[in-house]
């Protein structure tokens, strides 16, 4: 029976690009974010400069998955909403019977996620809490109990720079906000207290900071002359996916528990990608 990896967000960026590194990899994927369909609209979503819906589906991600010739499991699933996170786990489990990798990649990305302090109400920060706190850690719950079961199971969750330090410079100015900054924080926590209590059962998990990454949402957020003017610092979404792959399949990786794994110089590092800067 193949291997099955459920990645979160998997409808763009890296999301998208990590369920085809699985794919490659020999995975069955479940693949859930909010958009099934190229063109949806919906509440609390980043949006193109000309207020169109950012581009990517979980309808195109799973057919370039199926092309490589593995399954893939369409799962609509709404961070904000318990009972929507909850089902997408329960039908992952009735349609493959397990999950190997669960990737915790999605985040709520409204437009006031990086609100100045004073400006910052507490419908975002609710609305932060149970995207960045509530959906991981249930999902997590949910799946979890299979994992031990099978005695096996590796969870990764996708963090930021900005969960473990100060923005550079004001929220406003190119800087992060608090209500990012404290979600990506209670991501980055995740990981070791499931290494902490489960890793002699079998578990393995891990705290993946991708850096900043060329994607959908990034554009959105900075536009297309921001990325350009980063140049060298900015990495392709295909980088992090790889190397949550490689964190995933590879016994070696194990010493990459409990501790931020930093994508761009992993890759680097252990040669999982080309190095992408000298293109």
């Amino acid at each position: 029976m193949s291997k099955v990896a459920f990645i979160t967000g998997a409808s763009r960026g890296i999301g998208r690009e990590t369920a085809l590194a699985f794919a490659r990899a020999g995975f069955d994927l479940a693949i859930s974010a909010r958009t099934l369909e190229e063109g949806e609209t919906h509440a609390h979503a980043l949006t193109a400069a000309d207020g169109r819906p950012l581009a990517g589906s979980l309808a195109s991600t799973a057919a370039a998955v199926r092309a490589l010739g593995r399954q893939a499991l369409v799962l609509r699933m709404d961070l904000l909403d318990e009972d929507s996170v909850r089902a997408a786990a329960a039908a992952v489990l009735d349609h493959y019977g397990q999950v190997d990798v669960l990737v915790n990649n999605a985040i709520y990305q409204g437009r006031d996620l990086n609100l100045p302090f004073m400006e910052l109400g507490g419908d975002t920060l609710q609305r932060v809490f149970q995207g960045y706190v509530m959906a991981p850690v249930v999902l997590t719950q949910c799946l979890l109990p299979a994992m031990l079961a099978r005695g096996s199971g590796t969870v990764i969750n996708v963090s930021s720079g900005a969960g473990e330090s100060d923005p550079p410079v004001a929220a406003g100015e190119g800087g992060w906000g608090y209500a990012y900054g404290a979600g990506k924080a209670a991501v980055s926590r995740l990981a070791g207290v499931l290494a902490a209590e489960f890793g002699k059962r079998g578990i393995r998990a891990f705290t993946l900071n991708p850096g900043v990454v060329s994607t959908e949402a990034l554009r959105a957020t900075i536009g297309d002359k921001g990325v350009l003017a980063m140049r060298k610092g900015v990495a392709p979404p295909e980088v992090p996916a790889a190397v949550m792959c490689w964190l995933a399949t590879h016994p070696e990786a194990d010493r990459f528990q409990r501790r931020t794994v930093q994508a761009q110089a992993c890759a680097l590092e252990h040669g999982i990608v080309p190095d992408w800067r000298t293109e």
